[in-house]
Parts: structure tokens; C-alpha cells; sequence
């Protein structure tokens, strides 16, 4: 059996290396990919330093990678709706027996030249669409647009605040204006990432520093503060700082994931303002096709979201510049 390249990592041990595996075959409702493009994301980096486990993974060795995109090299036993030459995205995970399995964390994902998915987890690319930025609607897009569009319910027209402006933030604040939601305010101690808001379409980009902040949030919307702030950092004094710039009826939406305990220091204020707080997570199918629609209909593009590209080869090298959010990127990709 032939050998190809696959980003491997042992979540026991927590090593990580690319290295030679037999190619991978389709079996019945499974599709065999061919690999163009894989993004990387913060929470790979997360299962590499043991930040984040898989729930359900059968062993100790899993392929990462679950924001892929590429072509159907050859449909498995009784598989019809998919023939070779169709360019496809992968959806991030799967259903199995009532539980969401994550493509790169609980099964193997989109870091290898090849991936095996089933084929309900197939999404139709338009021609015009580069793999590159394909490979990142299944979470850096379809997350903060689930957050805006199923969790938040953001109506046109609405103050919105969007803290941390990363992988998902700098989307959202993209996304935001596709919706209608007006003003939209950007929250980043990077002054890259402010730039890079006001540049995807926010109508402020201020500094948590700014002593000021609610208040200037408050300017922004005539006074009222926001309908909804969302929280992408997952950090605790961001959450309080949200809150304060609350309107009445106004909604915490917690996208940043963190296991440090979450407060409201007046609590008495939060509930007589009827204010809400909402967790919110990843994304699902339904979110991704309408994404893949909205770039079919070129009413989004994501061009400016890919900051730079790897071979796999080097793929420990693309984690680690992420982590040193060198060149601020929102999204890197590996190219196997």
C-alpha cells in the first residue's frame, strides 16, 4: 500500500511529528479525499499541549485538522451522490449515535494528503472558490456565524460589540455587516487587530485599556449600549467589561472557550436590566451550506483571511507561528 504524509499526534504522550501512513481507504457511504487545503486553528494547538482532549477518540493517535477542503479521489462501496473530480469542503464532524464525533480530534482529520469522510459530510464547492479559504468555513466562519445568526439572533440595524478580533472574531466582525447590525464595535489589545477590523468593516476598533471604554461604547449608540457584545477571547475580564457596556435586554455571548470561572459582579444590576448571558459552540451543517451559498452568491468573500501557507511538512512550524500570533493571522493553512 502506498505511503502518504499525515500530521499525527498522541494525545497520551502529547507528540506531535508528520510522518509516512498507509493511504487510507473509503468504506460503505465514505468518500476518499484528496487533501488541498487544511486550516490551522487554535484548538489543534490546544490538543497539542494538552490544553484540550478528545471525548470520544478510540486510541491514542489521531490525524488533526477539522477545516478541510479538497477533491473526491474515489467514493467508497455504494456510494453514488460523489464521483472523482468534485470539489468539496468537509464538514467538522459528525453525528454518531446522537453524539457530535469532531473530524481531527475524535477521528481522523484534514492535516495529510488524504482523509476518509462520510458522505453526508461533503459540501459542493463552487469553481471559483480557492481551496484556501474553503478550508476554513467549517469552523473560523460557520462558528462566529452560528453565534451571530442561531445563538444571538442579532437583528439588522442593532449595536453589536465584538471582543477579540482573531480566527473567529475578525469573521464575525465581517459577518456582522452582512446581517445589517449597526454599529459594529471591535475590542482588541492589538493595534494589527483593530487596523484589521475597522479593515473587515467595524465601525469602531477600541482598545480594553481605554479606561473610558463603556462609556465610548455608550457614544457609539447614543447612549443605549449594545444588543449583544460577544466574548471571542475567553477571557474573564472581558466578560466583565461586556456586561458594562450592556444595553437594557442586552446578551453575553460566550464563543471563546475557558474552564476559569465566570461573574458578574452586580449581579442586582444585571438582573433588573434583564440581561442574559449564552454559551455558545461551534457550528452545524446548515450553517456551513448557507456560508458556501453566501460565497456562491459572492455577497462574502474571504480572501483577506489567509495569512499565510505551509507544506504539512512543516506544520509544528505553522502551530507555532500561530502561537506566537506572528504577522497576526487569522487563519494559516497547510498545503499537503
Amino acid at each position: 500500500m502506498i505511503a502518504v504524509l499525515a500530521g499525527r499526534l498522541n494525545v497520551k504522550t502529547r507528540t506531535f511529528s508528520v510522518e509516512e501512513v498507509p493511504t487510507p481507504r473509503p468504506g460503505p457511504d465514505e468518500v476518499l479525499v484528496k487533501v488541498e487545503a487544511a486550516g490551522v486553528c487554535l484548538s489543534d494547538a490546544h490538543l497539542i499541549d494538552g490544553t484540550l482532549t478528545p471525548l470520544y477518540l478510540p486510541g491514542d493517535t489521531v490525524t488533526l485538522g477539522h477545516e478541510v477542503s479538497g477533491v473526491v479521489a474515489e467514493p467508497g462501496p455504494g456510494t453514488t451522490r460523489w464521483r472523482p473530480g468534485q470539489r468539496v469542503l468537509l464538514q467538522a464532524g459528525e453525528d454518531r449515535g446522537g453524539a457530535v464525533w469532531t473530524r481531527g480530534v475524535d477521528y481522523d482529520g484534514g492535516w495529510a494528503e488524504y482523509a476518509v469522510a462520510h458522505e453526508s459530510t461533503l459540501v459542493e464547492l463552487p469553481d471559483d472558490l480557492p481551496f484556501e479559504q474553503a478550508a476554513i468555513i467549517p469552523d473560523a466562519v460557520s462558528t462566529p456565524w452560528a453565534a451571530i445568526t442561531t445563538t444571538a439572533r442579532v437583528e439588522p440595524g442593532r449595536p453589536v460589540g465584538v471582543w477579540g478580533v482573531g480566527g473567529l472574531g475578525a469573521h464575525a466582525v465581517q459577518l456582522l455587516r452582512v446581517v445589517g447590525a449597526a454599529p459594529v464595535i471591535a475590542v482588541d489589545p492589538l493595534p494589527e487587530a483593530r487596523k484589521r477590523a475597522l479593515a473587515f468593516g467595524a465601525d469602531l476598533a477600541l482598545d480594553p485599556d481605554e479606561l473610558e471604554l463603556p462609556a465610548l461604547v455608550r457614544a457609539e449608540t447614543g447612549g443605549a449600549g449594545l444588543a449583544v457584545a460577544f466574548d471571542f477571547a475567553g477571557v474573564p475580564a472581558v466578560r466583565e467589561q461586556a456586561v458594562a457596556c450592556l444595553d437594557r435586554g442586552g446578551k453575553l455571548v460566550l464563543v471563546g472557550l475557558t474552564d476559569r470561572p465566570l461573574t458578574i459582579s452586580d449581579g442586582t444590576a444585571f438582573s433588573y436590566f434583564q440581561q442574559q448571558v449564552l454559551g455558545h459552540y461551534g457550528s452545524s451543517e446548515e450553517h456551513v451550506a448557507q456560508l458556501v451559498e453566501l460565497v456562491r452568491r459572492h455577497r462574502v468573500e474571504f480572501s483577506r483571511s489567509v495569512g499565510g501557507t505551509f507544506p504539512l511538512a512543516e506544520a509544528q512550524e505553522a502551530v507555532d507561528r500561530l502561537l506566537r500570533k506572528e504577522g497576526n493571522p487569522v487563519r494559516l493553512i497547510l498545503k499537503p
